[in-house]
């Protein structure tokens, strides 16, 4: 079945790399957790990306790219070339991927440079000398962070990068032409070389801010680009000039200095790659041998453009991409927030060969599959919030603050439980299907609601409003959270689907009437109070989120994630706004990407949001709000003040064999904290 759209039809045509053809101009850029030959472990043919990879392939797209696979893996010192067992998995796995009309390539990555992400472990066992001997065999830092000069990592000041050795280089130029080999005898379509782009190792050697090198892979144009352009041609002298070398490739830097983006529109002095540099670039790479450029923009230090959060612009990337791809004779991929539509209509134009989208199959595998049906309804929405795929975490003082776990496994999903975590969520059918009450017609009531449903069970809900949604409605208020409102249209339309029972303007209080039924709380959090004189003057967040007034000059208390969002929001509206945060950083919580903050961050800097920082709250006055900071009083004037100091769970019972606490009545967190507990309770019963 395929009514889709006329507008989309310039992506359902067939284009060429080289000499391959692909079926359509979908691809799936790569994303780390992805991968098919394992990520940060031991390397071998990775079942759940793999699972991943058929997945989006079976689901229509023309050009698959699993997560980037270190030619050195930073982990245990291994080549990637060296195990033959994995390349015997992948040929034998090849061709069952090659029914779905799909083509692969592999991205093979130098590494990261002073781009890796440095946790506080690694601190330790860089600065502790006998950790650092002691660790070698499974993280030799000195190595993994080497780069074209020594520089400053991007994560921690404790773990600096030398320069990388002659000899090194070399031994990468190696082991990418051997792993390129060995991907073809395996039957791969092609290989990407990762990256000319994000101020990867790659693109360290390239960028001049970071490369200071006086000898041949240093000072002009061809010597700064000299690394990339032997490794694609060491690639074609083993793999033949037919196989295709792609390259992930940013157009500008957009950088203003170490740790410092550009925003966008921002006026700036480019210390990277700038545009006058990338359209003479371009042509070196392709006579090098590249068969195709993979865009989008940015460096580590300005990492939003490309990983865009939410505040930035839809096609953020495309202006740029499509100037460039008048100075190569190769295609031209874009990624960064595409809108297919947009997408669709610069192809038909001839403006772009290909469409670049990553986090969107996170989200929902099969979305091409549903826009193919016309039923884009149906296609679960990215929110953009790198919660669950990418939450690589950074404030004042500490490097990145993510777990372990979220480490190990990249590339999971906020709005989606089952993306590659299968193993551990999927819909088990039950045996004894029962009514469950859900108290609370939020996200967490809903997605309980909808997995109950899928097991056989029936779930009816009550919630106390006369709409669904709960405090996801003012959480998805301000005017640039568009996708979050998507999200939210998915799930009350999912509920019409399945047909879910729900009591609306049902506040329920007593549990007793639910006597012997299992009944699920999901009943959210109530915002934390200060006992502080005039605190009863302020304005609650969610309130101001849910259309109460404010003046022109606002005090926002509390610079979290929400508070700093609400003062973004005031700013856009040309409101003065003034951020009290009592840590010595805005958004120091984890598990809120450095994408997303340093946008926030830097944002607020550039457009003189004032902010005041180890400051805490001493009064709220009509016209003022009293402040302590370093055990001085200051006085800031204000016609309103928002509070933005936290939430408390607020559950109606406590968790029993027979009573469920779902989301943040449990433990106040965010949507993937919600989502996950909701999906996995739902599971339980």
């Amino acid at each position: 079945m395929q009514n889709h759209n006329e507008k989309y039809d310039p992506l359902f045509t067939p284009w060429k790399i080289g000499k391959v053809e692909i079926k359509n101009r979908f691809v799936l850029t790569s994303m780390g957790g992805t991968n098919l030959l394992g990520w940060m472990e031991i390397n071998h043919f990775d079942k759940a990306g793999a699972d991943f990879i058929m997945d989006v392939a079976k689901n229509n797209c023309g050009l698959v790219l699993p997560g980037c696979q270190p030619v050195y893996n930073p982990m245990f010192g291994q080549w990637l070339y060296k195990n033959d067992k994995m390349y015997a998995d992948l040929k034998e796995w090849m061709p069952e991927f090659h029914k779905t009309g799909a083509k692969l390539f592999i991205q093979l990555t130098a590494g990261f440079g002073r781009s890796f992400t440095i946790s506080e472990m690694m601190e330790k066992l860089y600065t502790n000398k006998a950790l650092r001997v002691l660790s070698k065999p499974f993280m030799d830092l000195d190595k993994i962070t080497a780069s074209a000069s020594p520089s400053p990592n991007r994560w921690s000041d404790k773990v600096p990068s030398r320069e990388m050795t002659k000899e090194e280089i070399q031994e990468f130029i190696d082991a990418f032409a051997k792993t390129a080999k060995k991907l073809q005898d395996a039957g791969v379509d092609g290989v990407e070389i990762h990256a000319v782009h994000e101020g990867y190792l790659l693109d360290q050697f390239t960028l001049n801010y970071v490369n200071k090198r006086t000898d041949e892979y240093g000072g002009s144009l061809e010597n700064r680009y000299r690394f990339a352009a032997e490794i694609v041609k060491a690639i074609k002298k083993v793999c033949g000039t037919d196989f295709p070398v792609s390259l992930r490739y940013s157009v500008v830097s957009k950088t203003k200095d170490f740790r410092s983006g550009a925003l966008p529109g921002e006026v700036y002095t480019e210390v990277g790659r700038d545009m006058k540099e990338s359209e003479v670039a371009v042509r070196f790479l392709q006579e090098a041998g590249y068969d195709m450029l993979n865009c989008d923009n940015g460096t580590y230090d300005a990492w939003y453009w490309a990983h865009p959060p939410i505040y930035m612009p839809e096609n953020c990337n495309l202006e740029d991409v499509e100037h460039i791809r008048d100075y190569c004779d190769i295609p031209v991929v874009c990624a960064g927030r595409m809108d297919p539509a947009v997408a669709a209509e610069e192809i038909r134009k001839g403006k772009l060969d290909g469409a670049g989208f990553a986090r969107q199959f996170l989200a929902d595998p099969a979305w091409i599959t549903k826009l193919m049906n016309n039923e884009e309804e149906d296609i679960r929405p990215c929110i953009l919030c790198h919660n669950g795929c990418f939450n690589m975490c950074h404030y004042e003082g500490v490097p990145n603050d993510q777990s372990l776990s979220d480490s190990l496994h990249l590339a999971r999903c906020a709005v989606n439980a089952e993306t590659m975590q299968k193993e551990k969520h999927y819909i088990r059918k039950t045996s004894s299907p029962k009514e469950v009450i859900i108290i609370g017609g939020g996200i967490g009531g809903m997605e309980t609601a909808r997995i109950l449903k899928l097991r056989g069970h029936k779930p009816v809900i009550y919630e106390a409003s006369d709409k669904l949604g709960g405090t996801f409605i003012p959480a998805s208020a301000e005017s640039y959270k568009g996708k979050l409102r998507d999200l939210l249209a998915w799930y009350i339309r999912k509920m019409k689907e399945m047909d879910i029972e729900i009591h609306f303007n049902q506040r329920i209080t007593d549990l007793s009437q639910f006597e012997g039924k299992d009944i699920v709380i999901a009943t959210g959090s109530k915002p934390r109070s200060l006992n502080l004189p005039g605190f009863e003057k302020t304005i609650e967040a969610c309130d101001y989120l849910n259309g109460q007034e404010v003046g022109n000059n606002v005090a926002v208390i509390g610079g979290g994630l929400t508070g700093c969002e609400i003062a973004y929001e005031l700013a856009l509206q040309g409101k003065e706004v003034t951020i009290i945060e009592m840590k010595n950083d805005l958004i120091a919580q984890t598990g809120v990407c450095l994408a997303n903050s340093s946008y926030l961050r830097e944002w607020f800097a550039l457009h003189d949001v004032k902010v005041y920082l180890e400051t805490s709250l001493k009064e709220v006055k009509d016209d003022a709000i009293i402040c302590m900071k370093n055990g001085e009083e200051i006085v800031i004037p204000c016609d309103s003040v928002i509070s933005s100091v936290g939430y408390v769970s607020d559950p109606l019972s406590k968790e029993t064999k027979k009573i469920h606490l779902v989301g943040d009545c449990k433990q106040v967190g965010n949507l993937r904290t919600v989502i996950w507990n909701a999906y996995e309770t739902a599971m339980r019963i």
